[in-house]
């Protein structure tokens, strides 16, 4: 008796994985930067409020300025307290969230900033809230720059789509603040700061609740950072992040001054509500950039030339502004236009920071966060006074110099900087590489079992 056995079908050949061994290339694509785990979006949900907290002061400081009888450079220190608190705590959270964990450092984190923005909002005087935004600054530290490294490690799609993920937060936080501080500061000054402290509430209830318990990691010394700075990428990146950070907080701390002024002048009332909506317009193109410019930019030219190229641009763009300081239109959208290009260099800069180099995350993360955070504070702090000096159009001129030095330094140190550009060349090879790899076994398993069943039909024939 012949009894005839045909192999299964085994249909054409097609590049990419099996069902039960997905490539490292598609494993890093197929979720998708909006299919996250609950505990990422807790982390993305407090980023977005932890920033929100940068920018809801902007609506009001002329406000403040007015009502507790301060000057505009006295409520800039706002700024300034925040920032140079926040800068320098962070080359430390590195060390603080190996030793305690991600989970209760964001917690801590949070804790302090729910409990300094509330007493903000029950201060008497201008000197008492920048105390406090002192130590609100200590709390965002400890929670910014270890959410960067928990939402990096704890995302879906790789660490491009992480960074995205992030920045996005940090943009929409930094739209929504205005937004927020402009219609609670119509109410009062004090709304602010009571709505902060309530929102962030919210995100440690939601981190507390979603994000599991993990393993410590091993700890991190407290010089780690400094020692961090010592690598020629991360240095080159850290110093035109510090004036690229000057001319950002330039346009963000010191442009509701001469916004108010310029209304004023062709009749416009200019309170926190109008200041409020200007710079949500400049945090929603800042959080659009960061997630649908930026990677398509960087395949496009890479990530040196697009780092260059924006910086020049919002060169360009910040002269202007000091050209035409008096025309109330051509600041708004100065401001709107600078917030597209901002938010193309926060996602190329932070990924080219977090992925250039062989150091841990946290330690890389908090290196660059410090630095970042520090160039603002700098740039708070003297805009103010150089206006009061020089003329209300020379700290634009001062910002757009910072971009053009930040540039500059690009360029000149761009041999320290191919590892940002060949690293993403060796990503895409090795998931190339991966799937090539995947369609070779594939091929390989159907050859076998083709062959295994043509044996087994002659053996039934034979037989």
């Amino acid at each position: 008796m012949t009894v005839r056995t045909d192999p299964t079908p085994a249909g054409p050949i097609t590049a990419g994985p099996t069902p039960a061994e997905p490539s490292s290339g598609q494993q890093a694509q197929a979720p998708g930067i909006f299919r996250q785990p609950r505990a990422v979006w807790a982390m993305a949900f407090a980023c977005v409020v932890a920033f929100m907290g940068i920018g809801l002061v902007d609506p009001i400081l002329p406000a403040i300025s007015s009502q507790l009888q301060a000057s505009p450079s006295q409520a800039m220190w706002l700024f300034t307290s925040y920032l140079v608190i926040t800068g320098f705590a962070m080359f430390f959270t590195s060390a603080v969230s190996s030793r305690l964990g991600t989970r209760t450092t964001l917690l801590i984190g949070l804790v302090v900033i729910v409990a300094f923005a509330a007493a903000a909002g029950a201060s008497g005087n201008v000197w008492q809230i920048i105390g406090f935004r002192a130590g609100w600054g200590l709390g965002n530290a400890l929670f910014i720059s270890t959410a960067l490294a928990g939402i990096v490690g704890a995302a879906s799609g790789g660490v491009d789509s992480a960074i995205i993920l992030y920045e996005a937060a940090m943009g929409l936080g930094l739209a929504t603040g205005p937004l927020v501080g402009g219609a609670l500061g119509s109410i009062s000054w004090r709304g602010p700061f009571f709505g902060t402290a309530a929102l962030m509430a919210v995100g440690l209830i939601a981190i507390a609740a979603l994000l599991p318990r993990a393993p410590k990691p091993a700890p991190v010394p407290l010089s780690a950072t400094l020692t961090a700075l010592r690598h020629p990428v991360l240095m080159t990146l850290a110093v035109a992040a510090v004036f690229y950070n000057y001319g950002f907080f330039a346009l963000l701390a010191y442009s509701p001054f001469p916004l108010e002024t310029a209304g004023r002048a062709i009749g416009l009332t200019i309170g926190a509500q109008q200041l409020g909506l200007v710079f949500f317009g400049w945090g929603l193109c800042l959080a659009l950039t960061s997630v649908f410019a930026a990677e398509p930019l960087v395949t496009w030219l890479g990530r040196g030339p697009v780092l260059t190229a924006t910086l020049l641009l919002l060169a360009v763009d910040l002269g202007v502004m000091a050209l035409l300081e008096a025309r109330f239109w051509v600041l708004v959208a100065g401001i709107v236009i600078g917030g597209l290009l901002l938010g193309v260099m926060n996602t190329v800069l932070t990924q080219s920071v977090m992925e250039s180099t062989d150091l841990p995350r946290s330690v890389a993360s908090s290196t660059y966060s410090g630095v970042r955070f520090l160039g603002g504070a700098l740039s708070a702090a003297v805009a103010g006074p150089i206006a009061v000096a020089f003329g209300p159009a020379v700290p634009y001129v001062v910002a757009a110099v910072a971009f053009v030095l930040s540039a500059l330094l690009l360029v000149v140190r761009r041999h320290h900087l191919a590892a940002i550009d060949r690293h993403v060349t060796a990503q895409d090879v090795a998931e190339e590489t991966a799937d090539e790899r995947a369609v070779v076994t594939q091929a390989e398993h159907l050859v076998e079992d083709s062959d295994t069943a043509a044996a087994v039909t002659s053996t039934v024939r034979v037989r």
